[in-house]
């Protein structure tokens, strides 16, 4: 199933996907950074890479939402995606009540929103996972007719055409 929304030939939510993952992972290892070093503008770094990666998955979560819409009902693909989307909403809102939480002081943020980052990241695991089964197990987002000698997303040419 090949995604609607693209840019430059590939589809945009597999493209937005790894800054939001990227951005949220970092924010994780910057505080267990800052719990080794004691803390300060590692912590503060971290809540800048939250508020980034909430605003890329929600730029991502438009798209992979879009593109799980067009997916035929009764499918398992249709289920995985379900999954995957309802998990990366809970991963964002984890990562949104570890934000607000911070935002009196984002050096010292204190374990309840460390503990929900630690939690997100964990599903973000999860859902990342299940958004690889998608398109390497079901093929979703894959253009139709792809194969090793497909042209050149940018050629306007069909991927099925040799």
């Amino acid at each position: 199933m090949e995604s609607r929304f693209k840019a430059l030939g590939h589809p945009i939510h597999p493209i937005l996907v790894p800054y939001a993952i990227g951005l949220l992972h970092v924010a994780v290892l910057f505080d267990l950074v800052g719990i080794v070093m004691g803390g300060g503008s590692w912590h503060e770094l971290a809540f800048w890479m939250i508020v980034a990666g909430i605003v890329a998955g929600a730029a991502a979560t438009v798209f992979g939402w879009a593109d799980w819409s067009n997916l035929p009902e009764g499918t398992r693909a249709k289920a995985i995606g379900r999954m995957h989307g309802m998990g990366n909403g809970l991963v964002l809102l984890l990562y949104s009540a570890s934000w607000l939480l911070r935002t009196p002081d984002p050096t010292h943020p204190g374990a309840l929103p460390l503990i929900l980052s630690f939690a997100g990241a964990a599903l973000l695991g999860a859902t990342g996972w299940l958004g690889g089964e998608l398109v390497d197990r079901l093929r979703v987002g894959v253009d139709d007719g792809a194969h090793l000698d497909a042209p050149s997303s940018l050629s306007g040419r069909p991927a099925d055409e040799r």
